[in-house]
């Protein structure tokens, strides 16, 4: 099977309605990443220094050195910036969703203890604040293991959220097999959550962000000042605010650093954004773990076809007869790179009709001459598919006077005896009087116009088809 893993499709055009508490028109959900005393760092075993997210302009590791002024970086996050974001998020009512690498919430242990005096979440951020691209899979589950063993340890309870940040492929899949997560968080692919089938189990994701972080504070393209940030994130919330009124509700994420957002200049935009938030109605603050319990319950995972994922008799067995009585599109189109894009309608309209198109001018005739004449003999002997009869029927095809069952007769004849297939029209475009203009009016056409308008016909046909098996 040719099979594309990726999800370009996501929820489409129709995103479901999250239906957040009261009404809400966005969620806006703050993370704060505690990862000071868990960096790379000699002294926590590593090879070398932390080179990744601070004040330090092209900062490269020091190999088998410490580096007094990243670590001491990091440590203005521990001992500064996390508390004057603690008291900026509790003065303010705000209850923060903790990334908490499990080697650094275990070397702060007053931070840990104000973290759950004030009811923040404290999902888990890896074991180590470290690469985990080059890892080996049984490396990588073991270090997942000894992250969910040692939070446990420091914290009184076990992470319900995850979130690794310098991931691996594997990360994701890894994370949901161990089977203890509500939620999983290295994507960055959504506005909203949504379900993964991992292995057969169905796991929540609530993606994170990149983009509305004070990261950029420390990479290039970044923020030069904090009134780059306020306004990216006031832009961003604005435009959310009013999609939530005119479209569908989505989630808003801020990503948080002790050691970036926590210094002085930096606070400020954070700052103006929580008042600028603050004076709208209809505005959710959770935690990342009072999303998941929301989703979870408002919209518990759905099961349906995906035809990326049947086996080639199941496909065809689906598909087969969507393009009249020829089977061997469905046959070849499986054999097409499927993937979760086609799992929809438009989809396996897409899949099929890439067959068809390419298909020699004789095959594709034969699937004209397969279709039968609109109102003809098979439609009154009931020899029709079942699709073609309910097509017909729609259109009122088969309540027709005894004087249009003759002209449809006779523009049958002349139009098969021109063009040599049938007269094809996607009937659940029409009523009954635009199929007979359509008919006087395409049957002057010529033979390769007309062949080109008979297969266009076909492929709506089919879409119409479709939509009655897939969303």
């Amino acid at each position: 099977m040719n099979r594309y893993p990726r999800n370009l499709r996501g929820y489409g055009p129709n995103p479901p309605d999250p239906q957040w508490p009261d009404g809400a028109r966005v969620a806006v959900q703050f993370v704060l990443n505690y990862e000071e005393g868990g960096e790379n760092c000699v002294l926590h075993g590593d090879a070398a220094s932390e080179a990744f997210l601070s004040d330090i302009p092209g900062a490269a590791q020091w190999q088998g050195q410490r580096h007094w002024n990243m670590e001491s970086i990091y440590e203005y996050g521990a001992r500064a910036g996390f508390w004057r974001l603690h008291r900026l998020f509790t003065r303010t009512g705000i209850p923060l969703t903790i990334y908490g690498v499990a080697t650094a919430l275990a070397r702060s242990p007053e931070q840990v203890e104000a973290m759950k005096d004030a009811g923040w979440e404290i999902a888990s951020h890896g074991l180590k604040w470290v690469e985990h691209k080059d890892m080996p899979e049984e490396d990588e589950r073991a270090a997942i293991n000894e992250a969910v063993r040692l939070h446990t340890e420091v914290i009184g309870e076990r992470p319900r959220g995850w979130y690794t940040g310098r991931c691996s492929a594997n990360t994701v899949r890894l994370v949901a097999q161990e089977g203890g997560f509500d939620y999983i968080s290295d994507t960055y692919d959504d506005d909203l959550p949504y379900w993964l089938d991992v292995d057969g189990r169905d796991q929540l994701i609530i993606p994170y962000t990149l983009e509305a972080n004070d990261m950029r504070f420390a990479t290039a393209p970044g923020w030069t000042d904090g009134e780059d940030f306020f306004n990216y994130l006031r832009n961003a919330f604005d435009v959310l605010y009013a999609e939530g009124e005119t479209d569908t509700p989505k989630m808003m994420t801020v990503g948080l650093h002790c050691r970036l957002i926590g210094r002085p200049g930096k606070i400020a935009a954070l700052q103006k954004f929580i008042d600028h938030i603050q004076k709208h109605a209809g505005v959710w603050c959770p935690r990342r773990i009072d999303i998941a319990r929301h989703w979870a319950a408002t919209h518990p995972p759905q099961t349906g076809p995906q035809p990326s994922r049947m086996s080639r008799e199941e496909f065809v067995a689906t598909f087969g007869g969507i393009f009249e009585h020829s089977p061997w599109i469905a046959e070849r189109a499986f054999d097409l790179e499927l993937g979760p894009a086609h799992d929809c309608a438009a989809g396996v309209h897409n899949a099929l009709c890439r067959v068809f198109r390419t298909a020699g001018e004789d095959e594709r005739l034969g699937v004209l001459t397969a279709h039968p004449d609109l109102a003809g003999k098979l439609a009154r002997a009931g020899r029709l598919t079942a699709e073609s009869t309910s097509e017909q029927a729609s259109a009122g095809l088969d309540h027709l006077t005894d004087e249009e069952r003759e002209e449809f007769t006779r523009l049958n004849t002349i139009y098969v005896e021109k063009h040599g297939f049938p007269f094809i029209v996607a009937v659940r475009d029409h009523d009954k009087a635009s199929i007979m203009a359509a008919f006087l009016r395409r049957i002057e056409n010529d033979r390769e116009t007309e062949f080109a308008e008979a297969c266009h016909q076909v492929e709506r046909i089919a879409r119409h088809r479709l939509k009655d098996l897939l969303p």
